[in-house]
């Protein structure tokens, strides 16, 4: 989520929890609803503080980040993009996220008067200019494991969570998948872009990157110290009962279908170019030059990235930078009916990919199954098309 506005949080410097010499303060986690834009449909997390007696009421948030950062899309495909602790109001917290139809639940942590004292001291830490940036990563280091770590830290005790789920359970993928549903695009976006990493089964700690998944955790989670067990948080309750807005889009047509159609519309015209004894070259202009742009983004994602979930894709067997590259001499081959060995190796790879594709240790969507077919039909047409000239 973006937040501007900040606060100043210098007031809670000279006087700590402890020093009301009752504990009226509240520590609390905030879970907030997914939005409608990619960046936002996972929910968000933050730490809101109250501290009636010197009337604060602030919240911390590790989750801001700004679209007018120089070269913001080149660096967060490299995995490099930098978020900021940022501290606002809750006042103005609360009115964004019931702006934007989004509802947030609060848990009030458990915690003692020297943990509250342990947890704002480390937020203050953190706060300071030289150490509120950090470099983010969407399944390992992120707004939501950022404030688990932090009340961690804070906890003289050790954090016991529930058993379930459990290790194993889950993959990074399929928790993409959950909280992308009804975002057909963005899911079909993620899958092209994560490889075979995101499909290892991980822990249930690493599902916490999940905003939910914290929010489900720290339900069930106990604080064991010296023998003695607490629960860590209070039962979450809405502090924000927003209503989301309603989508005025409209139907439009899924990653799915459009590869079914285009799949149609490659074999229609394929099956007239053999009739016709012709290569048809504009066709294969469109597709494989389409294919090799997107592979070249894969590759390029894949080579340079820092984020470990987009190396190892299997994808790049189908688009790749070779597409692209040897597109002038498909298109050669094409124009003089010549037979394009490359289109002949194209075709073993693409087919090899079609029957294995149940075994591939990777889960794919599957607009990519016609994609794929679109691509060997022309690779085929190449081999009749020049049989019948000879």
């Amino acid at each position: 989520m973006l937040f501007f506005s900040t606060t100043d949080v210098s007031a809670m410097k000279s006087n700590g929890p402890a020093a009301d010499g009752h504990d009226s303060i509240r520590i609390s986690l905030l879970t907030c609803a997914p939005g409608e834009e990619i960046y936002s449909l996972f929910g968000h997390t933050a730490i809101r503080y109250e501290n009636p007696s010197q009337g604060i009421d602030v919240v911390f948030n590790y989750g801001l980040f700004s679209f007018n950062t120089p070269n913001f899309i080149l660096r967060f495909s490299l995995g490099e993009t930098d978020y900021q602790l940022g501290a606002t109001d809750y006042a103005h917290f609360a009115a964004e996220y019931a702006f934007f139809g989004r509802s947030v639940w609060q848990q009030t942590l458990n915690l003692t008067e020297r943990e509250k004292a342990e947890l704002i001291r480390l937020l203050q830490e953190n706060y300071r200019p030289e150490n509120r940036v950090y470099r983010y990563n969407f399944f390992y280091d992120n707004c939501a494991t950022r404030p688990r770590d932090k009340i961690e830290e804070s906890i003289a005790g050790k954090v016991i969570y529930p058993a379930k789920p459990q290790d194993g359970s889950r993959s990074f993928r399929d928790i993409v998948h959950q909280y992308c549903k009804g975002h057909p695009w963005a899911r079909f976006g993620i899958d092209l872009c994560i490889g075979s990493e995101a499909d290892r089964p991980i822990t249930q700690r690493q599902m916490m990157f999940a905003p939910f998944y914290l929010m489900d955790a720290f339900a069930g989670a106990q604080i064991e110290n010296d023998s003695i067990q607490r629960p860590l948080a209070e039962a979450a309750r809405l502090i924000v009962d927003a209503t989301p807005g309603t989508d005025e889009s409209g139907w439009i047509f899924t990653p799915l279908q459009c590869a079914l159609l285009l799949f149609i519309l490659t074999v229609g015209a394929t099956i007239y170019g053999i009739r016709r004894r012709t290569g048809l070259w504009g066709v294969d202009l469109f597709l494989f030059s389409a294919a090799g742009i997107v592979g070249c983004a894969l590759a390029f994602l894949a080579s340079f990235s820092e984020h470990p979930a987009v190396s190892s894709n299997f994808l790049l067997l189908v688009f790749h930078p070779g597409q692209l590259l040897f597109l002038p001499y498909i298109i050669y081959c094409d124009r003089k009916g010549k037979k394009c060995w490359y289109l002949t190796l194209n075709l073993i790879v693409l087919t090899l990919f079609i029957v294995l594709f149940p075994l591939i240790p990777q889960r794919f969507d599957l607009a990519v199954v016609p994609l794929a077919l679109s691509l060997l039909v022309r690779s085929v047409s190449n081999l009749i098309v020049t049989s019948k000239k000879k």
